[in-house]
């Protein structure tokens, strides 16, 4: 099985750890509290026939705790970013998370935009989403979730593991394996593949 550490990052209150309780365990709580610090979770996922542990790195939305996030960014292969489609501000604040994952040397390659709490009435323009979208190469699609009702909240982390293997790996034509793009080798049978 092969592994990936994988953020999620977004302004407080956006449904970040909403999003990672019902992906790991399939159920809502109404009632949430607010992340301190970082929260973790493990979830397998298939994608494409290959199986994937996603470690769930889940942190805080308060700036107060921005200073710790590029520590646990370090090393991470994938990314879900956050905004909230009731609340203006927290696109805006996007760019601050965006600006943060990016400072970090080896920063995820996979980064992807979710449109949460699409059970809402939005008041962010799509447009203005689907800017921020282009304008930081985003990975996928941008895929509006509800952790209320579940709605694409699978499709979410399946496409995030997709995106991973495309950006992060290779598959070995000798072998079946995956392993890293840099390779010139299969780590797995020693076959050259370029």
């Amino acid at each position: 099985m092969i592994k990936f550490k994988v953020v999620v990052a977004g302004a407080k209150n956006v449904g970040k750890t909403s999003l990672i309780r019902r992906y790991a365990t399939g159920k809502f709580e109404i009632s949430t509290l607010s992340t301190i610090g970082v929260d973790f979770e493990t979830k397998k996922v298939v994608v494409d026939d290959t199986e994937i542990l996603l470690n769930i790195w889940d942190f805080a939305g308060e700036k107060k705790f921005r200073l710790l996030f590029p520590s646990y960014v370090s090393g991470a292969s994938g990314a879900l970013m956050l905004y909230d489609v009731s609340n203006k501000d927290s696109l805006n604040d996007l760019y601050d998370w965006i600006n943060v994952i990016s400072s970090v040397p080896n920063s995820p390659k996979t980064k992807i935009l979710i449109e949460a709490k699409i059970d809402l009435k939005r008041k962010v323009k799509r447009e203005d989403a689907l800017e921020i979208f282009e304008k930081f190469k985003f990975k996928g699609d941008m895929l509006g979730t509800s952790s209320k009702t579940g709605e694409n909240v699978e499709k979410a982390f399946e496409m995030l593991g997709r995106e991973i293997l495309k950006n992060s790996l290779k598959k070995c034509p000798n072998c079946g394996k995956h392993y890293p793009l840099e390779l010139k080798f299969c780590q797995y049978c020693g076959s050259k593949t370029d």
